[in-house]
């Protein structure tokens, strides 16, 4: 079974039908007979041909940090919708949080012929990833981060923070901040400005030791919050940067015998599912992560059409949801 079969069969030029498999212009009614036959036949065309001619694999590569992240599987639900219907196939690249394996699918996808456009889910960017960047032959998005001279879909992680922490004051005098690490420039280091610029905006001075570093983890929130509890006794409100170091910190609360939100109020960053079903339930910043992930992906497939080689950039909305874990 080929292509001329295929036309034979349809009734139609073998033009049309190479029109048809590779999106071309194909009216109506001879589409519905291509279809038609090619459903009754299981055709399947080959991958190898249409790369030969057209020079296009109809693959893209998305480059996650990690596979067990709710909000990078939003993310992801976004962009495969986009690219199912566009005709684009996903090559997935979990890389843990490692930079060196980042860098190593870089340049994995910029040898030539192995996709038409990457998607990077990025949180650090070093000179080897600038260097991997750089290389690609094909067109890139960052997806998270907002990224000079790239194409970028990004959260307002600033402002949400400034106006989550700005709620949060409204009845607290002594606030603490657990972060991420400062080189991610999103979840470290805007958010954390966030936070620092809301207080000395209601004219507090936040000392160091109340602020911490976790790792994105359960278990990393419940260490900060143990050592802010330590350090910096009279905490009345702890601010996460994410929900994830928020459920360990009301759990470290709690285990100390602090009530939550009555002696100390808990706010996170993400909207995470458990975020409803904890008890109480937790006060986040809602970033609409499917429709970023869809957002990159039009965006990539806009740049795979064009030659233009404009860097465009999509800075997302977000929400505060106040639940029951702040006052």
């Amino acid at each position: 079974m080929d292509i001329n079969t295929i036309a034979k069969m349809a009734g139609v030029s073998r033009a049309t039908v190479s029109r048809y498999l590779n999106n071309g212009y194909v009216s109506e009614e001879k589409r519905e007979q291509i279809r038609r036959v090619i459903e009754q036949t299981g055709y399947v065309p080959s991958k190898q041909a249409q790369r030969l001619r057209t020079g296009k694999t109809n693959l893209v590569g998305v480059i996650i940090p990690k596979i067990n992240s709710g909000s990078v599987g939003r993310m992801v639900s976004g962009m495969t919708d986009v690219f199912n219907k566009s005709s684009y196939q996903v090559l997935l690249a979990n890389t843990a949080n490692d930079p060196k394996a980042e860098v190593q699918y870089l340049r994995l996808f910029a040898e030539k012929g192995r996709v038409d456009g990457v998607i990077f889910i990025a949180s650090v960017f070093d000179a080897a990833h600038l260097r991997a960047m750089d290389e690609l032959s094909v067109p890139l998005v960052v997806l998270g981060q907002n990224l000079e001279g790239y194409s970028c879909v990004y959260q307002d992680d600033y402002r949400a923070l400034f106006n989550l922490t700005e709620r949060l004051l409204r009845k607290s005098e002594h606030p603490a901040y657990i972060g991420a690490i400062p080189t991610d420039v999103a979840a470290g280091n805007d958010r954390k400005r966030g936070f620092v610029d809301a207080c000395k905006a209601a004219g507090l001075e936040v000392p160091d030791r109340a602020m911490a570093v976790a790792d994105f983890t359960v278990d990393s929130g419940y260490t900060c919050a143990e050592k802010i509890l330590e350090t910096y006794p009279q905490v009345d409100t702890i601010v996460c940067a994410t929900d994830t170091m928020a459920f360990g910190a009301m759990t470290c609360l709690r285990e100390y015998g602090h009530r939550v939100p009555e002696d100390v109020q808990v706010a996170g960053v993400g909207d995470a599912e458990l975020s409803q079903i904890i008890t109480p339930s937790l006060t986040t910043v809602h970033y609409y992560y499917k429709t970023s992930g869809a957002e990159a992906a039009n965006m990539l497939v806009g740049a795979m059409k064009s030659t233009d080689g404009v860097a465009r950039e999509v800075r997302m909305g977000y929400e505060i949801r106040v639940r029951t874990s702040t006052r």
